[in-house]
């Protein structure tokens, strides 16, 4: 040690004060850092006991030490908790830009469903991607915009049909934050509540929706302005590429996983697609023989022209004109001029595309902004309870599928703060929200992400896709992207539930039928999952309600023993009440509810009617062996079950509860 920095060092200990008194702990501290400072200059933190016990208290030295291994951990569970959460870096890369590139379609198709436009679709799948991945509590899940939110949004009786797309904004960030209230209040265990009849129901019926979807792609605009399939070269070139897509994905892995299959199908099938589609242009015609990405955005962009010609919506329904106005000019028309509107309509060139700026607040703009009042809650408010239900059951469902394929754990709760978060942000700047995606995580999943790098490559990958590289990515064939989904839907369908059928109970298969059939039908898997969980908790009720009864003896004093075993609640108080014969037994009656258990009001009822009739018969009840929870039932009753309390000279163990 140089006398420099030795006169430093002997300097600072004039403050120490030598005491057998343990200083406190702040002051402590801030001389040990002192100290720590001095000495790590010189000697790498090779302190010399017997030098330092010259000038400070052992306490000094003892919390120094102690803060210096309790840095070192800290410092070692950070290292770690970042390992565990980065997976595999090359693979979460290559898996990102895999699920990016599934991504574009997707957001674009549910935009049309949520009645806005493309970039908007695309914005509100970067921002939620991007920040539950940083924020969410399951890495390697994917979030986006979604078909179960794009439905309430954009349907027949939603949100953006009713109102305009001005309320959907403020309704994204309200339906944030009531799923940021839900996670800190740590609601998310309630996905315990949901049996395995019907997870097996929801994830069969996401399988069919997700393939079914894949058949608007096998479609294309008529000469009278309606979508049909297609016919002759393009099915079968169609039909050829995404078998090949199918096949390089199932046979690739077999051969090697260094580059993830689905990516490499990609671009395998683009260069493919690309080389066919100039071999069959003609200079009279320059229409492609299969359809990309670019054909896909301007076909559903002309659908849309063509349904706002005829005065539909969306989805089909008759446009109804307000007071004063006329939706549309159709009927006017006569066939040719229709036929007219329809050809100018198909053969105008679409300016649709994914390319654009960086998204901004969407408050900034007054043409985008409701009201700022208590009506616009009113209206906004159910909406954003249905989209934070929606969005909350689809992504722990997701959470807990990912789990299983993982064979880890995510944080439920952690995941509904994350989701809120995204969705706030999301709406701030204009986009239409978003939850887990089950399509996507699939293919992150099996594509080798499995760390938070994956879901955040995504995102990224996804806004430089619509800033710099919308042309190429426009290039990208749909039979790639179907081929992708098709093998998302054969690892998303639980193939061994089918066997499953003679040997689960018939309550458990006509659930898993119901949920899977009405996700199907219906389109709203957040409903499919309640009425699942209902169904099943009034057939597991129903099976309960029987399961009480009584094995009966005597004790030495004479007394009539009732020994319950099976659960007292509302579905088997009737059962219970019927195994007592009041005016039979003798004066002295006991219930013993070892084997027993009481679960609500209308078991403290029963029993307290039970009660009252032995007490109208000059006999005395009691009721030994009560759980502590079933005591702290009665305890809150109060009055409204008048069974009196006293100690039990025979049954130690309970109380006694005299009727």
């Amino acid at each position: 040690m140089n006398r420099h920095n030795r006169s430093r060092f002997a300097g600072s200990l004039t403050t120490v004060k030598i005491s057998s008194q343990p200083a406190p702990k702040g002051a402590e501290f801030t001389r040990c850092c002192d100290l720590i400072d001095v000495l790590c200059s010189e000697t790498a933190f090779m302190v010399n006991h017997t030098a330092v016990d010259q000038w400070c208290s052992r306490s000094i030295v003892r919390h120094c030490f102690v803060w210096r291994r309790e840095f070192t951990t800290n410092c070692e569970r950070m290292l770690n908790f970042f390992r565990q959460r980065t997976g595999n870096f090359k693979s979460d890369l290559l898996s990102g830009l895999t699920v990016a590139l599934a991504l574009v379609p997707e957001a674009i198709a549910f935009a049309f469903v949520a009645g806005v436009s493309p970039l908007v679709g695309l914005y509100s799948a970067f921002f939620i991607g991007l920040l539950t991945a940083i924020f969410g509590g399951r890495p390697g899940m994917i979030s986006g915009a979604t078909g179960a939110m794009a439905v309430v949004i954009g349907g027949a009786a939603s949100l953006v049909a009713i109102h305009g797309v001005e309320y959907l904004f403020p309704t994204v960030i309200l339906c944030g934050i009531l799923q940021i209230v839900i996670g800190v209040a740590r609601l998310g265990k309630l996905i315990r509540m949901v049996p395995h009849s019907v997870m097996l129901g929801f994830v069969n019926g996401l399988a069919i929706v997700i393939g079914l979807a894949q058949l608007g792609s096998f479609k294309a605009l008529a000469e009278d302005g309606s979508l049909s399939f297609l016919q002759g070269p393009p099915l079968y070139w169609m039909l050829g590429l995404v078998a090949l897509t199918m096949a390089i994905i199932w046979l690739l892995p077999k051969v090697t996983q260094a580059v993830p299959a689905s990516l490499a199908a990609i671009l395998t099938v683009t260069l493919i697609s690309v080389a066919v589609n100039q071999s069959y242009q003609t200079e009279d015609n320059k229409e492609n023989v299969l359809a990309t990405v670019g054909d896909m955005l301007a076909t559903n962009s002309k659908a849309e022209e063509i349904k706002e010609l005829k005065g539909v919506d969306a989805h089909g329904h008759a446009m109804v004109a307000k007071e004063g106005e006329e939706v549309s000019a159709w009927s006017k028309m006569n066939e040719s001029e229709q036929a007219t509107a329809i050809g100018a309509i198909l053969d105008a060139e679409s300016d649709t595309g994914i390319a654009g700026g960086l998204p901004t607040l969407y408050f900034l703009d007054t043409e985008k902004q409701a009201p700022l009042n208590l009506e616009t809650l009113r209206i906004i408010f159910p909406f954003a309870i249905v989209l934070c239900g929606v969005g909350l059951i689809e992504s722990l469902m997701t959470l807990t599928l990912i789990d299983e394929i993982t064979e880890t754990r995510g944080q439920g709760n952690r995941e509904c703060v994350g989701q809120g978060i995204a969705n706030v942000v999301c709406g701030l700047f204009g986009g239409m929200g978003g939850c887990a995606m089950i399509g996507q995580s699939l293919i992150n999943v099996n594509s080798g992400g499995r760390g938070r790098l994956s879901g955040i490559t995504a995102a990224v990958s996804l806004l430089i896709f619509v800033l710099f590289l919308a042309p190429w990515i426009e290039q990208i064939p749909m039979a790639a992207l179907v081929g992708v989904m098709f093998m998302v839907v054969i690892g998303t369908f639980e193939w061994a539930s089918l066997k499953m059928f003679k040997r689960m109970p018939m309550s458990d298969v006509f659930v898993m039928i119901f949920v899977a059939g009405y996700t199907v039908f219906m389109h709203d898997l957040a409903s499919a999952v309640i009425l699942g969980v209902i169904i099943s908790a009034l057939v597991f009720a129903w099976q309960h309600a029987t399961h009480i009864g009584a094995d009966i003896k005597y004790n030495q004093y004479g007394s009539k023993i009732y020994q319950l075993h099976g659960p007292l609640f509302f579905a088997s108080v009737s059962s219970f009440k019927d195994m007592f014969k009041v005016a039979d037994d003798p004066d002295d009656v006991v219930i013993d509810f070892y084997y027993s258990r009481v679960y609500d009001q209308s078991g403290l009822e029963a029993i307290n009617t039970l009660a009252e009739k032995y007490q109208s018969e000059g006999k005395r009840l009691h009721l030994t062996h009560l759980s502590p929870e079933c005591q702290e039932l009665l305890d809150k009753a109060g009055d409204l079950v008048e069974i009196n309390v006293s100690e039990d000279p025979q049954y130690h163990v309970a109380t006694d509860r005299l009727g």
